[in-house]
């Protein structure tokens, strides 16, 4: 009997060092990995840790698990302390400092996508027009100076453009052949059509019965009188629609309540277009890149005066569908649509309550990057190397490169998508 007992014992004891070697595998030596960094891509299922320099409560990806070049860092949504899930980083110094180059450092105006891909823009410096070509490398456009320049409006298409002066003066440039042409000093606020055949403007009288929303070629010659703007022409945005449907966008709906405003979508035919509804002031607005929709900013008692992104159809069949917040306090002018999907926009870290009446109290400022996807409304951050205040932003016309200028430092900068 007492052998027995004696091998019953032993079994027990057998019994229990497994258990205990099997809670010890699963639960502590995990832990103990987690520590020193040793657990690898496929062990777990999670990203790998770099257990140098690790804070607690943070997944480092060490730079042999960093994307590859070209795409874009993100972090994930910090959780709540004590939530027991870490945050997701990229550790400064690997990829994002890496993305961001500086493409030119003089003072730049008027930069907007090339017709072959790359970005355009008038150096303030030497005055004369550059291009900077996909692989990063700047060209001269013409060995002509321009001097003063106040505004410069491209030709999406053509290699030509719309350049006016403080004066007043106005002129059609072709950077290909160096035609010259002199438009009217009355005309302002130019816009391109998508295929660069034709411009709009703002036709300016001194008598308000003799003020219009205007098409013409780019040489200003066959002059086509869209609509009447008489008193109204401050409220009138010349903005040619990708798809050539709209022309410009007039803030003279009916009255609505509150802060609301009825949008006239104004076409070349006089037609009978649906309007669109914004709630509040200042609309900024960019195309989506088919013109199916309206990226725009608007302030209102409802955001305290803060500019507030929203998303809306724009067509003639659509206008108005899908109207909806995107939940980013920052102004249309600073984000640009890459197509008809993503956005992306430079966004305040912070801002005072009616900022929207006077954006340039942001212009000190430094910004945060999103990725907007307007469907769903998730907002992807994407990691600076720097601090940024952005003032324009654009892509490149094949879609694989982000330009931006910045309020506070010269040039352009880029970084793939």
């Amino acid at each position: 009997m007492d052998k027995k007992r004696l091998i019953y014992m032993a079994i027990f004891i057998v019994v229990c060092i497994l258990l205990g070697y099997a809670i010890y595998r699963v639960f502590f030596a995990r832990k103990a990995l987690l520590e020193i960094g040793t657990i690898t891509p496929g062990e777990s299922g999670e990203f790998p840790i770099s257990g140098e320099g690790k804070i607690p409560g943070q997944l480092v990806i060490p730079p042999s698990q960093l994307p590859s070049p070209g795409t874009v860092p993100i972090t994930t949504s910090p959780t709540q302390p004590g939530a027991g899930q870490p945050v997701l980083v990229i550790p400064p110094g690997t990829l994002s400092k890496a993305l961001i180059t500086q493409t030119t450092q003089a003072s730049t105006l008027g930069a907007a996508p090339a017709k072959n891909s790359g970005a355009r823009f008038y150096n303030m410096q030497d005055g004369k027009f550059y291009r900077i070509k996909p692989d990063g490398t700047i060209e001269l456009l013409r060995d002509q100076i321009f001097y003063n320049v106040q505004n410069v409006t491209w030709s999406p298409k053509n290699n030509e453009s719309i350049i006016e002066y403080p004066d007043g003066a106005n002129i059609y440039y072709n950077f290909d052949t160096g035609e010259q042409v002199s438009l009217p000093k009355h005309w302002e606020d130019f816009s391109f059509s998508a295929e660069g055949s034709q411009i709009a403007s703002k036709s300016i009288g001194l008598d308000p019965g003799n003020r219009w929303l205007i098409t013409s070629d780019p040489k200003g010659t066959q002059v086509k009188l869209i609509e009447p703007m008489g008193e109204n022409a401050s409220k009138v945005t010349v903005d040619w629609s990708p798809n050539r449907q709209v022309v410009a966008l007039s803030a003279t709906g009916d009255p609505l309540n509150g802060s609301r405003q009825q949008i006239l979508l104004v076409g070349l035919n006089h037609e009978n277009f649906k309007s669109i509804t914004v709630e509040g002031y200042g609309l900024e607005s960019q195309w989506s890149k088919s013109g199916e929709k309206l990226l725009h900013s608007v302030y209102s008692p409802t955001s305290n005066y803060k500019p507030e992104l929203w998303i809306v159809g724009a067509t003639p069949d659509n206008a108005g569908q899908n109207r909806k917040p995107l939940g980013v306090n920052t102004w249309a002018s600073k984000c640009t649509m890459s197509d008809d999907r993503f956005a992306y926009c430079g966004v305040p870290n912070t801002l005072d309550d009616g900022s929207g009446f006077a954006p340039q109290i942001a212009d000190g400022t430094p910004d945060e990057l999103y990725k907007i996807d307007t469907v769903t409304g998730i907002k992807t951050k994407i990691q600076l190397d720097d601090i940024y205040t952005i003032a324009s932003m654009f892509t490149s016309t094949d879609g694989k490169t982000l330009y931006f200028t910045d309020k506070n430092k010269n040039g352009i900068f880029e970084m793939p998508i």
